[in-house]
């Protein structure tokens, strides 16, 4: 009988030790820019709540993000970019916001077919 009561003991420490999984991830995709002004608003967009980490690469022009997966997808964070006038990987930036950007960040804009 004792020997049950440790065989539930044990087992019960085992559930309960278990780390919970992280809903943390970490994405990269390409965002067309040009300056460190670009870097500045890229990067101000994702301004929001579940966004960890972001970090846009003027030479790469990739941005890394480490985001909260039950706060915001890596979908809703490539809208969230062209919503302030980026193109990238996922979506193409809304023109009014792209025409509202200082001239310096201000790239040359592809058919969203040809990125």
């Amino acid at each position: 009988m004792r020997l049950l009561y440790y065989i539930i003991f044990f087992l019960s420490l085992g559930l309960f030790s278990c780390k919970t999984q992280t809903a943390e991830k970490t994405e990269t995709f390409k965002v067309w820019g040009n300056c460190e002004k670009c870097k500045v608003t890229i990067e101000g967009s994702l301004g929001v709540d579940g966004i960890v980490e972001k970090n846009w690469d003027v030479e790469s022009t990739l941005i890394t993000v480490k985001f909260d997966t039950t706060k915001i997808t890596l979908d809703g964070i490539q809208q969230l970019v062209a919503k302030a006038g980026y193109d990238n990987d996922g979506y193409y930036g809304d023109d009014y916001a792209y025409g509202k950007l200082p001239d310096c960040c201000q790239y040359e804009r592809k058919p969203f077919e040809l990125k």
